[in-house]
């Protein structure tokens, strides 16, 4: 049984220790949100648009009925046969990209030209999604912290909401809001491409730009960027973007290994992290559960130690996106245990797909195929 005590109590004590810092991140959100943002300057907001997406009319539109005073949006394709008809609010500038390095996503080759093509007043960049909705304060959220000494670039999270709450758009919600909790007051490890921004003056001298031009991946390659010119990335989590889209149990699992897969080939480091501590949790459930059937009485208190800290994160990172999106109280009440009770079952979730992402170097984004290596620079390239 020495097993069973090694593997269970492990996890266990694993569990327990990631509950700290949840009380100096809840405290750096409540201060976050409460603050008001002080100079607003001239912003661009650019979104990637290829194809359809769920709700894209309405996702454009609130990016054009921000609560900031002067902006201007930006849409950027490849083509204007990647935009559907009927979608574009008024105030909108199209940037068709129409190519350019091989070697890189066609969602970076759209966002560069839509760098490329912003009105020389702008002095921050930010960048956003067409699968998410966000709300009115979005773009202030993002701003805020972008002021301060040795932050280089801003970040927020997306909150999956489903309006059409099946199963598994419930448990992707969970699953990805795991990744909620790796965001929190001092540096962070990455921004997130839905809800990030930079000021332009950093955008060029910490050479995004180039770091764009062998990149599949937009967000990774500007925190590598970010981080590499010795800035910090701080979460503004007023900038948390809802998603409405509803997913399939097998849309679920190729759109989260792609996730993973990316992580993998830009953040090998973060991916291992993962991947360990998943193995641990997961192999210590079974083990407590195997205890448990052999009669052993302290069993279900390990197992207890391990699922109890795991639900309590769930249940913090719903209160915190809760208290971000305050319009969205009745989503909450209806589904917020859901990032309570479903969270053993993300774990396994979350060792299953890093499992399936252990293996293969390519991606499909949005109908093109990808091909993820790492060169001497440290950086990853299409083939």
């Amino acid at each position: 049984m020495l097993w069973y005590w090694v593997i269970a109590g492990s996890a266990a004590l694993l569990a327990l220790a990631s509950l700290r810092g949840g009380r100096s991140r809840a405290a750096y959100v409540k201060a976050r949100l409460a603050e008001r943002a002080g100079t607003l300057p001239p912003a661009t907001v650019i979104v990637p648009v290829k194809g359809e997406d769920a709700g894209l009319r309405e996702n454009l539109a609130a990016l054009a009925s921000l609560d900031y005073p002067d902006y201007e949006l930006i849409v950027a394709a490849h083509s204007a046969a990647d935009i559907p008809a009927d979608v574009l609010p008024e105030r909108v500038k199209v940037v068709l990209a129409r190519g350019g390095s091989e070697r890189a996503s066609e969602k970076v080759q759209n966002l560069a030209a839509a760098v490329a093509a912003a009105r020389h007043t702008s002095t921050v960049y930010a960048f956003a999604d067409s699968d998410a909705r966000v709300t009115a304060g979005w773009l202030r959220a993002l701003v805020a912290p972008l002021h301060e000494p040795g932050v280089g670039a801003s970040t927020g999270y997306r909150w999956y909401m489903p309006e059409a709450a099946g199963l598994w758009s419930l448990l992707r919600a969970v699953w990805d809001g795991v990744s909620l909790g790796v965001l929190g007051p001092g540096d962070n490890p990455f921004a997130w491409g839905g809800s990030m921004a930079v000021r332009k003056d950093v955008f060029f001298d910490a050479a995004i730009l180039e770091a764009w031009k062998t990149a599949i991946s937009d967000d990774y390659a500007l925190s590598g960027a970010v981080h590499r010119a010795g800035l910090r990335i701080a979460f503004a989590p007023g900038a948390l973007a809802p998603g409405h889209e509803g997913i399939t149990a097998g849309r679920f699992f190729k759109w989260a290994r792609r996730q993973l897969l990316i992580t993998r080939a830009y953040s090998p480091a973060l991916w291992r992290a993962g991947f360990a501590g998943h193995v641990i949790y997961c192999a210590g459930m079974a083990a407590a559960v195997a205890g448990w059937l052999q009669g052993s009485t302290a069993a279900p208190w390990l197992l207890a130690a391990q699922l109890v800290p795991g639900m309590a994160k769930g249940f913090g990172r719903a209160r915190l996106a809760r208290s971000a999106l305050p319009s969205y109280a009745a989503w909450f009440r209806r589904w917020g245990w859901t990032h309570t009770l479903l969270v053993p079952v993300a774990t396994w979730l979350w060792l299953v797909v890093l499992l399936s992402s252990a293996f293969g170097d390519s991606i499909e984004w949005r109908g093109r195929r990808y091909r993820l290596r790492r060169d001497g620079a440290g950086r990853d390239a299409a083939g």
